[in-house]
């Protein structure tokens, strides 16, 4: 599979790395320099407004922009623009200074000789404060130490140049003073500083309060998986760790609930998600964390993610948070093929600092001719296979990382690839063959007998069954035969029409008589197998002609009280006994059933 791991765009800069060494131009000349530095969060955020000049004879195509090792280690980010445009950088050398790290810029038009140009550097330097002192108890604010230079790193010559410091609070313990030094509320202003020389330095030191959440994601391992069948799902599993000022001591719970202000450890943070983000979830190694609140706006969906304890310094939680995404809003083809467009990194938490960044794309079994496009550089990871349900070979994996992220790096990358449309046939065809399968297997399993001798002892058990299971339903055709006698005898009390119940009783009892013989047909094949059930039944059609003679008994009975050839005590007298005979004999009736 190809890669390519480097994407030029003109929203972000490309950063190479160049073997070669430059020289520094002496006909560049710093005309002004307004540097503004903001260290009112964990990551430090420097904002370079640079006028340059050409004094030379010749036109200028580039000019170099220095960092000390710290700053270099240290950093995130960096952006040169000019005129709306972003500038091509590269990392380069210059013999002279060994120590100190250059990016050599390449202008969008040479700078003629006498003109000027401005441009804006903006860079984000990550875990470049400390916490001072290390070690706070529990209540106490966080103070912290911001060391760098008074004058702005440059290898040119500076005419005039101002620095303004922003911080998080006013509340500062000392700071380094260069005159001209003004500090008012959140900012210190340092210079404007004249004729300053190239690379100039002089130590700049901050001690003051910053309570601003100082959390780092150690690891983000962010997996994206792509379903044609519309969806797109996403899983972030997280380690965030405090690296503010560690908790010294142990922690109070009833203080933290009874103190309104708890400095610098942190109770909840938000996470923008995609605002079509459905079926979220968001758990840890106990199970699904409820203590959380989503807010649905109209481009977002912001999650108010609170762990299951607060974080101090040197607190760590891990969690792991998913949702699912439409694949139209990032999923685009023609004909076989496709392009996905997403984000590297989501939003975290706001001034969010990732150490290690992982990104694994699990894309459909049978894509070829991969090829993915970063805005900026990532190291990729031999690709590798995932199975899942009704695969076969496998579901190719993209995986990508990247180290030292901040919100700056939260873009798109896009991934090229073909995919056969006919290969989405694979899985309902899967299915189907493995329902075929399993249903022949069924068949062939109970028709088959691989017995190697007849079991007559098993025929006979299973013939005894299947006539039981006859007697069965034939008697339960005989009893609503009997009910219908109950209700021509019910008639006939009220109707006192004699000969329509006898010709209706006559043909309850003609069917009667027919469900008995062939119950006694069931006997006697029964018999032949199974004597104990053959006397069951027998018993049963004994059971049953006492019935049969109860209920004709009481139909005469009835015929002679409304012929008036028997009073109506009469009538009682002789019913009673006749009517508890019959119970009698459907009791036994019933239980005799449940035997055979």
């Amino acid at each position: 599979m190809k890669s390519l791991s480097y994407l030029f765009l003109l929203a972000f800069v490309v950063i190479s790395v160049s073997g070669t060494f430059d020289s520094i131009n002496k006909d560049i000349v710093n005309k002004k320099i307004d540097r503004k530095v903001d260290i009112s969060t964990q990551v430090v955020k420097i904002s370079n407004k640079i006028t340059l000049e050409n004094e030379g004879s010749g036109a200028v195509k580039s000019f170099l922009l220095s960092l000390t090792r710290e700053e270099k280690d240290t950093l995130a980010y960096i952006n040169v623009v000019t005129g709306g445009s972003s500038l091509k950088l590269a990392e380069t050398k210059v013999q002279e200074f060994p120590d100190i790290f250059f990016y050599k810029v390449e202008l969008k038009d040479a700078l003629q000789p006498g003109r000027t140009v401005n441009v804006e550097v903006e860079m984000l330097l990550t875990h470049l404060m400390e916490a001072y002192p290390a070690l706070i108890q529990q209540g106490e604010k966080q103070l912290v130490r911001y060391k760098g230079n008074h004058y702005v790193l440059t290898p040119y010559a500076t005419t005039t140049q101002t620095t303004t410091v922003t911080l998080s609070s006013p509340n500062i313990e000392n700071y380094s003073r260069l005159k001209p030094t003004s500090h008012t509320d959140t900012s210190i202003t340092y210079g404007p500083y004249e004729g300053v020389a190239a690379f100039a330095m002089d130590p700049m030191s901050i001690h003051y309060e910053n309570n601003s959440p100082f959390l780092t994601v150690t690891r983000l391992e962010r997996v994206i998986e792509v379903s044609h069948w519309g969806n797109i799902a996403v899983e972030e599993t997280i380690d965030v760790l405090h690296t503010g000022a560690k908790l010294k001591g142990s922690f109070s719970r009833y203080d933290f609930q009874r103190e309104h202000n708890s400095y610098s450890s942190v109770k909840s943070f938000k996470t923008v998600l995609p605002a079509s983000a459905k079926d979220l979830y968001y758990r840890d190694e106990i199970g699904n964390i409820s203590t959380s609140h989503m807010r649905v706006l109209e481009d977002a969906v912001e999650l108010d993610l609170r762990p299951r304890f607060p974080l101090f310094g040197g607190w760590k939680t891990h969690y792991k948070i998913g949702y699912n995404v439409p694949s139209y809003e990032y999923l685009y083809s023609s004909g076989d093929d496709y392009i996905l467009k997403m984000r590297i990194l989501d939003h975290v938490f706001d001034d969010v600092i990732v150490d290690e960044l992982a990104l694994k794309v699990i894309l459909p079994e049978g894509v070829r001719n991969i090829v993915i496009e970063t805005p900026y550089p990532v190291e990729q990871l031999p690709d590798s296979l995932h199975f899942t349900y009704l695969d076969t070979v496998g579901r190719p994996v993209v995986t990508i990382t990247k180290s030292n992220l901040v919100e700056s790096h939260i873009q798109d990358f896009t991934l090229h690839y073909q995919f056969p449309a006919i290969i989405m046939l694979q899985e309902p065809l899967l299915v189907v063959v493995a329902f075929f399968i399993l249903f022949i297997s069924v068949i062939l399993y109970v028709r088959l007998d691989l017995t190697l001798s007849k079991d007559d002892a098993t025929e006979a058990k299973m013939r005894v069954s299947s006539h039981c299971e006859l007697v069965h339903s034939h008697h339960d055709k005989r009893a609503r035969l009997y009910e219908k006698l109950e209700e021509e005898l019910q008639k006939l009390k009220s109707s006192k029409d004699v000969v329509q119940s006898q010709t209706a009783t006559r043909k309850l009892f003609n069917s009667i008589r027919d469900e008995t013989q062939v119950i006694n047909d069931l006997a006697v094949k029964i018999r032949q197998d199974n004597v104990e059930y053959a006397d069951k039944v027998s018993e049963l059609q004994k059971l049953d002609k006492v019935i049969r003679d109860s209920v004709n008994q009481q139909l005469t009975n009835v015929e002679k009280l409304v012929a008036g050839k028997m009073s109506k005590p009469q009538y009682m007298e002789v019913d009673g006994p006749l009517h508890k005979k019959k119970e009698e004999a459907l009791e036994k009736t019933k239980n005799l059933l449940g035997n055979i």
